[in-house]
């Protein structure tokens, strides 16, 4: 045995455990000259992986050292945290512990003496997280260096002379690192993307930050336009109902492109009967097949001002999955019998085809509604389908708030891309849109209580409670603004949130408790566990109705279907559901992020001809830096802290207030603003403070 692995048996068997070099050298017995190339034999075992050194150079396996597995969430100013995903609190990595750990690492970390218990010492980096970045190329003679677009990864990627592609200084580029060694990483050009500052060069950064696919290899794009080729042959009807007859209508926004749901309704004796009717995307889009391949590794559509990038090619998505008007569709349909208090006494599961009646939108579903005479002299056949619609909308909304289900009223932006101009029109909320999704949360319900009865594995939607720690935070919010709370931070319930909100509305307070309240609670996600939905009150949920844009929703399809026939069939998908739901719920993050990322860019760019106007706004987060205010459009722009009256502020993260000895700031006030830049970088528009309102 040669004597690096006489000394790794020695640490694994816990003889020379968290000992230095100087200290093993003491045990060993080693004189001054023999002990002169122990700690490179020691540092030779951590390169290899066999052994882990703090920087005490203190050495030992990573049991020895209780060193606990994470992610390393960077920051720009050199510091991170190590995320351990399991609610735990995260650890504060200083800037001399991280020891060549970047933003997104998987790394092994220990607890140290610091200043707080939460305090850390990066020991490994197991797995590098981040080798493509997006950023600006700025070139020094005949090399140069990428600074990263993401500021969370701090260092600079340096480029040798010949690997930057062509690109310009000051162009946005795509670099691959090829080596973390030494103090700065070392990469290459493979992109070159535009001008740095110009909106589509920047949306394409988001783009490519988030590795979304933007087109469809050739075999993806074939397959498609086979699939969208079939007609619908009598074997394909074989076992299926047929509603062709029936008045089933589709309801969606006026750009919608993608039909993926369609409803019908009509009471009687006192009963309403539901159908929800969704397109059999499984029919076109098998398991194992080169379109599902690609579904499940996009995951979701996502959507942007300017465009969409589909789960599904368009030949499938907006063609023969698209249950557009007048043309026949094979559907999963769930019917439901619902009784006038809001409860499903009745509710299957069927293949069917339909073919829809009209293609309504939400606006003109409104006015039906509302009993516009134009409205109903177009669609004659609809008034009754409607009025049952409508009144059975309102007995399943007043059912949920009764189970304590939350319905937070918070505004989202609508950003839009039209004729070359970006418009932010808002979307006020009608009873058409409360129509569509009362029915559909129904639907998704039923299935999934139905699936969970037959016990076959499955994909469900959970949200858990808000975690002790938010819980409480939100807690002490609300007794800073003076709203009653009667909670237990460690118990939460649905109700006890729900109470809150009927607390506040009405009051100036209301929209401020919504935000607060939404920041408190936890992702919604996928599990093939059933924990049920704190939003919802639900004990059971899935998501079932938007298999066109969503990858777990054609995953319970295929299992609804073959459950229907024979649920032993469902037993092959017993581990594919737990990748499935760890995958659909990446991906639905990485695409709510960009989605959310695209839209401030977009809202910067349309701010910048705002410039030297003044608005009213809500004051809408703070930091230790400044606030954020947010127009009545939705945009958010950021008060730097140097621009606020001069003061001696401190900020208190659980009361939501910045407060100096003069003046103070909390959420949901009102203050005017000035626009007095806008980068689009970094997505920001930036105001001057001019005051309160009615100040």
């Amino acid at each position: 045995m040669n004597v690096k692995n006489a000394l790794l048996e020695k640490f694994k068997d816990g003889s020379f455990a968290l000992c230095t070099d100087e200290q093993v050298a003491r045990l060993l017995r080693l004189n001054k000259r023999e002990s002169a190339g122990l700690r490179d034999i020691l540092l030779s075992l951590c390169r290899e992986g066999e052994l882990l050194s703090d920087s005490g150079f203190r050495f030992g396996t990573a049991e020895q050292f209780g060193a606990l597995r994470g992610e390393f969430i960077g920051n720009e100013r050199g510091f991170g945290f190590v995320s351990f995903g399991d609610g735990s609190p995260d650890l504060f990595i200083p800037h001399r512990a991280v020891n060549g750990a970047f933003h997104g690492d998987t790394v092994l970390a220990v607890r140290v003496a610091g200043r707080s218990r939460d305090e850390g010492e990066v020991l490994a980096v197991l797995q590098r997280g981040r080798r493509e970045l997006v950023g600006v190329y700025r070139r020094e003679r005949q090399a140069g260096y990428l600074i990263p677009d993401d500021r969370r990864f701090s260092a600079e990627i340096y480029i040798p002379a010949g690997k930057h592609r062509g690109a310009a200084n000051g162009a946005k580029a795509v670099a691959t690192i090829r080596s973390f060694e030494g103090r700065t990483p070392v990469g290459e050009i493979v992109e070159v993307l535009g001008r740095d500052g110009e909106l589509f060069t920047e949306e394409l950064a988001l783009i490519r930050s988030h590795k979304l696919r933007e087109t469809f290899l050739a075999d993806v794009e074939e397959e498609s336009k086979r699939q969208a080729k079939r007609q619908i042959a009598p074997k394909d009807l074989i076992g299926r109902e047929d509603l062709r007859g029936e008045t089933i209508v589709t309801v969606d926004g006026e750009d919608t492109r993608d039909i993926d749901d369609a409803i019908s309704v009509r009471e009687k004796e006192g009963k309403f009967y539901l159908g929800v009717h969704i397109a059999d995307v499984s029919h076109y889009v098998t398991r194992g097949s080169r379109l599902d391949e690609e579904a499940f590794l996009r995951g979701t559509s996502v959507y942007f001002p300017d465009r969409v990038l589909p789960m599904l090619p368009p030949a499938l998505s907006n063609g023969i999955c698209s249950l557009n008007e007048g043309e026949d569709r094979l559907t999963l349909s769930c019917f439901m019998t619902v009784d006038g208090r809001g409860r499903v006494i009745q509710k299957r599961i069927a293949p069917t085809v339909i073919r829809s009646r009209h293609r309504m939108t939400y606006s003109e579903v409104t006015a039906l509604a509302e009993g516009d005479p134009a409205a109903a002299s177009a669609y004659p056949d609809l008034s009754e389908l409607i009025r049952s619609a409508v009144k059975l909308t309102g007995i399943l909304k007043r059912a949920r708030k009764a189970r304590g289900g939350i319905a937070l009223d918070v505004k989202e932006a609508k950003v839009l891309f039209r004729d070359g101009k970006i418009d932010l029109p808002g979307e006020k909320r009608t009873v058409a849109h409360e129509m569509i999704e009362q029915f559909m949360v129904l639907a998704n319900e039923s299935v999934a209580t139905l699936m969970s009865e037959k016990k076959v594995p499955f994909v469900y939607r959970v949200h858990e409670p808000p975690s002790e720690e938010k819980a409480q935070s939100f807690f002490a919010f609300l007794s800073e603004t003076g709203i009653e709370a009667k909670f237990r931070a460690g118990k939460v319930a649905p109700r006890d949130y729900a109470a809150i909100l009927e607390r506040a509305e009405g009051s100036p307070l209301s929209s401020l408790v919504n935000r607060v309240m939404l920041r408190s609670m936890m992702k919604a996600r996928y599990s093939p566990e059933n924990i049920g939905h704190f939003g919802l009150a639900s004990e059971c949920y899935c998501h079932f109705t938007s298999p066109i844009r969503r990858y777990p929703d054609l995953c319970v399809h295929r299992i609804v279907k073959e459950a229907l026939t024979e649920v032993a069939a469902t037993k092959k998908y017993e581990g594919f559901v737990e990748e499935a739901s760890v995958r659909s719920s990446e991906c639905e993050k990485n695409a709510a992020d960009a989605e959310r990322e695209v839209d401030a860019l977009y809202m910067t760019a349309y701010m910048r001809d705002k410039i030297g106007e003044r608005f009213e706004a809500t004051v809408s987060g703070m930091n230790f830096y400044g606030l954020f205010a947010e127009l009545d459009n939705s945009v958010e722009g950021f008060i730097p802290m140097e621009t606020l009256p001069e003061d001696d502020y401190e900020y208190s993260e659980d009361s939501r207030i910045l407060r100096g000895l003069n003046h103070s700031y909390m959420l949901g006030e009102r203050v005017r603003v000035e626009v007095v830049g806008v980068d689009l970088g970094m997505r920001r528009t930036i105001f001057a403070l001019l005051g309160k309102t009615g100040v």
